[in-house]
């Protein structure tokens, strides 16, 4: 049962903002650096999309400058999904919603990545 608190604008702000600073957590726990700018927003009720920023580290740069864009995206996405549990726990902790789907991609070329939550419906 939600209350009406959890339903405010003031809320939902500080959800989001929670949120981004988790991930960016994560990300420089994962990878060794986390992003310059990190912002999330709700997709709807129940999905939250992160967009994180400026997140790759010295040697991911390099394989971007060698040209090496899908061998940059296939070793972040078996980082991604091998910790995914801690993704999904952060989500869950903070939105107090379980996490039906998770999706995580990069674009290698602008350094942007996302991360897709799916929460089951209230």
């Amino acid at each position: 049962m939600s209350s009406e608190h959890e339903h405010s604008p003031d809320h939902g702000e500080v959800v989001l903002a929670q949120f981004s600073n988790e991930m960016v957590r994560l990300y420089k726990e994962q990878f060794g650096r986390g992003p310059t700018r990190a912002r999330s927003h709700w997709a709807g009720e129940d999905a939250i999309l992160c967009t994180l920023e400026d997140s790759m580290t010295p040697a991911e740069r390099t394989l971007v400058r060698m040209g090496e864009h899908q061998r940059l995206r296939d070793t972040r996405m078996f980082f991604q999904y091998a910790t995914e549990a801690e993704f999904r726990e952060a989500a869950e902790r903070i939105t107090g919603r379980e996490v039906r789907a998770f999706i995580s991609g990069i674009d290698a070329e602008h350094d942007v990545s996302t991360e897709l939550f799916y929460l089951t419906p209230r």
